[in-house]
């Protein structure tokens, strides 16, 4: 939908669309900018210039437009106590982690908290009409402007106002109002300096009029009217229309403090303490005249390298001052911003990596790091931490509780960053060598070797960071891919009745509706359909086998084999119902497992896909090692103890944004549920989820749950394999059994190593003896040994390393014309031992190549003495053959 062709012709008409009752009663005219054309509304008529080209931009840093000052935390008390008051109902922020939309990693904006996916449709569902929150929200695509532009935050607080208005809240008239009176009765702002400038907005299908509100060139707020849907020029109203107000915090305590950046006014005390470590004065006049440059040039450029070298030759920076001053500040706001987001983020359940939204995470957590290595700051990144969380734990008492695990998240992603320098660090030289990467080329760096280019910057493989590479890398990985759904003939036929969460017959009767290929649709049916993980139920239909049932949208078609009924037949139906029952207990023991695995390892745990079948299942969670045989031996006996405690569990349906406000949004443990009614499946406080699958009564009715394998199969997932109920039994013996094989299997090993161990003696009391027979002039076998005119060779498992060697050299030091081969086995080698006395005819360094070549290994030695061997044990037979031929002839 293009936003220029909607503002044209919303423009057109600003009497329908934008003069709302404030403009006429407080005297507000409209005017175009003469610069670059837009339409605003203000109280000065001589003004000929939008906000975005005044020349009172940014004249608030260092001249602030009001008498009263507010920091971050402070202004968000002005503004709850100003909406509170007008009978506005707040509500507290949602997670920054978008639990509740598929195609979104992280919340994004207020107005997000309250959209659900319906199918196709985006809907609203708003806890109170009208509302206001603090939702924190993030955004990566403009990394390369945090701590540079003096406005920019990975993670920011929109104030989220919004009201339905044909649902008793209010509409445009009254929404400006309100916003014009938050400006200038409750922050103190006066009338003159406010302007209204003319906008749209639109996205996922509607659009709608918005007026963004601005002070001494600063965009405080944007008010959406989100009104239509469909095309331009045929469009219709929506059902539900809704107002989008969403405002900036930070850019409200900026406003009243005019501090030369955002950043000065926004983090607290943690600002203190950066300075204080590099010895910057962030009050200087420098800074004002520098950011201010920024904050004017930044919207008119598309490279932020330009506008930095532009804001350095307006504000006369020289060189030095650049180096000692602005880059450093760059770096501390940097930590500040970057640090603030990961709190929340953290706190919320993500966890950084390189999948997924961790990709963004990670990123900022080695943009601190590399930062850090840059100015050379010695930094205790626990101490930060808790600076930022005392500071926001009024208005967000949830990060105090996860204090301590953020600390080890990014206590153990750091110490990975510092661990995989070495390789960086040689991957950065080859860089150097071979020129500038381009963008796509810096991605790939990143994404397999984890390598930043703020690293690469630092060691000097790049000289600047392209301004596109972080939108690039954001947009890469900015939502999961939707599966495609096969489209199969189903118009027109009823919502099938769906048993299994009625009375769940295993026998039943049910109307053939549907028949096609091998497939059929059934009035009503107790088969379970594949879903959340969960393998569907298998039985007869008819008499004929089922071996597959599959839900689209909301009806069930089942698979068979041998044949089908007819269409219009009543049919008898059967589930396999011990399948179905062993299928049910390994889902319990999912959600039990789950929670078991949260209170051993930590609250990061999220459920990031399951499976459960009849004779097995897995959990993947969220976490960031592998999981030890401690931590395993833990989840299991947690597990077990609530099975033992015969927890009930309960199974209830509520309005979705009734059970998003009574349980929170860890309910989306299996992911999205595209339902109003959403079904809740609790084990009484331990664990509560939204779950359409199949569950026992009580949690004693799974007996057992055992863990059968963990392994990491990618970076922040780890899968978890077990069984529960009569296979965990049948895999309980299995292992004893097991145990029991490999115990009499060692015990049996044992005695034969003893056997050898003493066969081997006896053949070292022999070598006398045999030396005597020998050199008596004895041939044929003699004790395993092959001997033929004083020429000797074996390969019996008698002889170890130490008889060989010295048999061998007693031998041919008794009798020139002597000489011995031995073949044995030394670990996973076969090894190949020769001696030849002077005038036997015999050349070992001949005979140890060819052999060992044979095992694929190599030998060495003389004529005299040689020695060699191989690991390819499958040739021994072949190399003991040729060894004994070309020793014997």
């Amino acid at each position: 939908m293009d936003k220029k062709e909607i503002l044209k012709e919303f423009s057109a008409d600003p009497e329908k669309y934008y003069n709302v009752k404030l403009f006429q009663e407080q005297g507000f005219v409209r005017k175009s900018c003469a610069k670059c054309g837009r339409f605003f509304w203000t109280l000065n008529a001589d003004r000929d210039l939008c906000p975005d080209d005044g020349k009172d931009t940014y004249s608030f840093i260092g001249e602030p437009p009001t008498s009263k000052r507010f920091d971050y935390t402070q202004s968000w008390k002005q503004v709850e106590e100003f909406f509170v008051k007008n009978n506005h109902t707040s509500v507290s922020r949602y997670p920054v982690v978008c639990r509740w939309r598929d195609d979104l990693f992280f919340t994004i904006a207020s107005v997000v908290d309250f959209q659900r996916v319906m199918g196709s449709k985006v809907v609203f569902e708003f806890p109170a009409n009208p509302l206001v929150v603090p939702q924190t929200c993030l955004r990566f695509k403009d990394l390369e402007n945090v701590g540079v532009t003096g406005r920019h935050f990975s993670s920011f607080c929109m104030i989220g106002q919004h009201s339905v208005p044909d649902l008793g809240g209010y509409w445009k008239d009254e929404c400006v109002d309100l916003d014009f009176r938050l400006l200038t009765d409750q922050f103190g702002i006066k009338k003159e300096e406010v302007v209204f400038v003319e906008d749209v907005w639109a996205g996922g299908g509607s659009f709608g009029p918005s007026l963004e509100y601005f002070v001494r060139g600063l965009e405080l707020g944007n008010a959406v009217f989100t009104e239509f849907q469909g095309e331009l020029g045929k469009h219709t109203t929506l059902d539900q229309r809704v107002i989008d107000m969403g405002a900036g915090l930070e850019r409200f305590a900026w406003i009243t403090m005019g501090t030369p950046t955002a950043y000065d006014c926004c983090f607290g005390p943690i600002n203190g303490k950066l300075f204080e470590k590099v010895g910057i004065d962030s009050d200087s006049e420098i800074l004002r005249k520098y950011f201010t440059e920024i904050a004017k040039e930044i919207d008119h450029f598309d490279d932020l390298n330009q506008v930095r070298r532009l804001a350095v030759k307006n504000a006369g920076i020289t060189d030095d001052q650049l180096n000692k001053m602005i880059t450093p500040l760059e770096g501390i706001y940097l930590i500040a911003d970057h640090l603030r987001t990961l709190i929340f983020a953290i706190t919320d359940g993500a966890l950084p990596s390189n999948v997924g939204g961790g990709y963004n995470l990670r990123m900022m957590l080695r943009r601190i790091n590399a930062t850090i290595s840059k100015l050379n700051l010695k930094l205790d990144i626990d101490d930060l931490i808790d600076t930022h969380i005392d500071y926001l734990k009024d208005t967000y008492p949830e990060l105090d509780e996860k204090r301590e695990d953020v600390k080890k998240i990014l206590k153990l992603e750091s110490a990975r960053y510092e661990e995989s320098k070495v390789h960086m660090k040689k991957k950065a030289e080859k860089i150097r060598e071979r020129g500038t990467p381009n963008v796509d080329e810096l991605i790939t760096l990143y994404e397999s070797d984890g390598i930043t280019p703020e690293y690469l910057k630092e060691v000097d493989a790049i000289t600047e960071i392209p301004s596109s590479f972080y939108a690039k890398l954001s947009d890469l990985h900015q939502s999961e891919k939707k599966k495609a759904i096969a489209e199969l003939p189903l118009e027109e036929l009823p919502e099938t009745e769906t048993l299994f969460y009625k009375d769940d017959p295993m026998e039943f009767e049910a109307k053939v509706l549907k028949v096609f290929d091998d497939q059929v649709v059934l009035d009503r049916t107790s088969f379970y359909a594949r879903g959340g993980g969960q393998e569907p139920d298998y039985g007869n239909i008819a008499g004929f086998k089922v071996v597959n049932v599959d839900k689209h949208a909301d009806i069930i078609v089942h698979k068979l084999e041998g044949g089908v009924p007819k269409e219009g037949e009543t049919v008898k139906c059967k589930v396999d119902e011990t399948r179905r029952a062993n299928i049910t207990k390994n889902h319990t023991s999912t959600h039990i497992i789950n929670a078991s695995s949260r209170g051993v390892l930590g609250s990061w745990i999220w459920q990031h896909s399951a499976f459960k079948d009849d004779d097995h299942a897995r959990l993947d969670i969220t976490h960031h090692s592998s999981l030890t045989e401690e931590q395993v031996r833990q989840i299991e006996d947690a597990a077990n103890s609530m099975v033992k405690q015969n927890l009930p569990v309960s199974i209830n349906y509520y309005d979705r944004g009734t059970a998003e406000q009574k349980y929170g949004f860890r309910i989306y443990q299996g992911g999205v549920v595209p339902v109003k009614s959403v079904r809740i499946v609790s084990i009484e406080d331990k664990d509560i989820e939204a779950c359409g699958g199949t569950h026992v009564k009580k949690t004693g009715d799974i007996e057992l749950i055992k863990i059968t394998k963990t392994k990491r199969i990618q970076d922040g997932v780890v899968r978890i394999e077990f069984v529960s109920g009569p296979t965990a039994f049948q895999y309980v013996k299995d292992q004893e059994e097991e145990s029991k094989r490999q115990a009499q299997e060692q015990a049996a090993k044992q005695e034969l190593e003893k056997q050898r161990e003493e066969n081997k003696q006896k053949a070292r009391e022999q070598i006398p003896i045999l030396l005597e027979k020998i050199l008596d002039g004895q041939s044929g076998q003699l004790d395993g040994i092959t001997v033929k005119d004083k020429i000797c060779f074996t390969s019996d498992e008698s002889y170890d390393e130490y008889f060989h060697q010295n048999f061998g050299k007693k031998l041919v030091a008794k009798d020139g014309k002597a000489a011995f081969c031995g073949i044995f086995e030394s670990g996973p080698t076969v090894r190949v031992m020769v001696y030849a006395g002077a005038d036997s005819g015999v050349n070992s360094g001949q005979i140890a190549k060819e052999i060992a070549s044979i095992l694929g290994g190599s030998g060495g030695g003389d004529a005299k003495f040689a020695q060699g061997g191989g690991k390819d044990t499958s040739k021994k037979d072949e190399a003991i053959a040729k060894a004994k031929s070309m020793i014997l002839g």
